[in-house]
């Protein structure tokens, strides 16, 4: 997941950088018959739909008058979400003794995510409806020296023999969130004034533990742990300009055919930038 985030603010900068380097433009006469049009790639189509120019290497967004409603789609990056996880046990904070195993450290515990399709609707300047797709990875840093065991007909572990500076254990999904997004109107700046919620769907990509000790290294093991392989849910996004928070709470079991775990269920919040 860090390589695929650094990847992804690397290629943004990259374009940034090069679209401020022409600071000092050569100053050519040419004919007019001759001057070319730059080649652009429109990625999507409609309100806010990136632009990548060639010619220079600059990637700008469209922001063309259409009467309302108007329909978009196209590739993005944006909604980056990186907040805190938490696991509630029929609806409280404290897990039940069955669950002690899963007992993780609040603050080192992560959910992370980001979009790259959009398809929406803008009905008026205030309001639009759009279905995303992106990726979502939540970090449950253990704090036991416990190990969960792969290919279980249900949830299981085992106490590890070593001790663990670092147990984390891991789940990604293909998110599909439906946004309802009410916007205000622009300020003297531009900006505006956010209030997004909807449903919150997603797919099991896969899941992970890595551990590591002074005995072993670094040990890392790809499965699905018995995550639940489709999840629901709600979300809400409230924020000014491109920074706001948000909030995600999915209905259904973190873990599917594990009955000790059943009322088991995740909850994130945290910051997120792009609207």
């Amino acid at each position: 997941m860090k390589r695929l985030l650094l990847t992804t603010f690397l290629c943004v900068s990259t374009s940034i950088l090069f679209a401020q380097d022409n600071a000092q433009p050569v100053t050519r006469k040419q004919d007019s018959s001759q001057t070319k049009k730059p080649d652009i790639l429109i990625l999507g189509y409609g309100e806010g739909s990136p632009v990548l120019n060639f010619r220079k290497m600059r990637v700008t967004f469209k922001q063309p008058v259409l009467p309302y409603p108007n329909f978009s789609f196209g590739i993005i990056v944006s909604r980056l979400d990186l907040g805190l996880t938490t696991l509630l046990d029929h609806s409280s904070f404290a897990l039940r003794p069955q669950n002690d195993f899963l007992t993780y450290h609040s603050w080192k515990s992560t959910n992370a995510g980001f979009d790259v399709f959009q398809i929406g609707e803008r009905f008026s300047d205030n309001f639009k409806i759009y279905l995303s797709a992106g990726f979502d990875w939540t970090n449950l840093r253990l704090s036991q020296n416990v190990t969960i065991l792969p290919n279980e007909s249900s949830l299981s572990y085992q106490p590890s023999n070593v001790n663990l500076s670092k147990n984390r254990f891991t789940s990604s999904y293909l998110r599909l969130p439906l946004s309802f997004d009410f916007r205000s109107k622009a300020n003297a700046k531009g900006r505006r004034f956010h209030f997004v919620f909807g449903p919150d769907a997603g797919f099991l990509i896969t899941a992970s533990v890595k551990q590591v000790s002074s005995e072993d290294g670094t040990q890392k093991t790809n499965n699905t742990y018995n995550y639940t392989n489709f999840r629901y849910g709600a979300f809400t996004r409230i924020g000014y300009g491109k920074w706001g928070v948000f909030a995600k709470y999915y209905f259904n079991n973190t873990f599917s055919n594990s009955p000790e775990q059943d009322g088991l269920k995740n909850f994130s919040y945290g910051i997120s930038l792009g609207f």
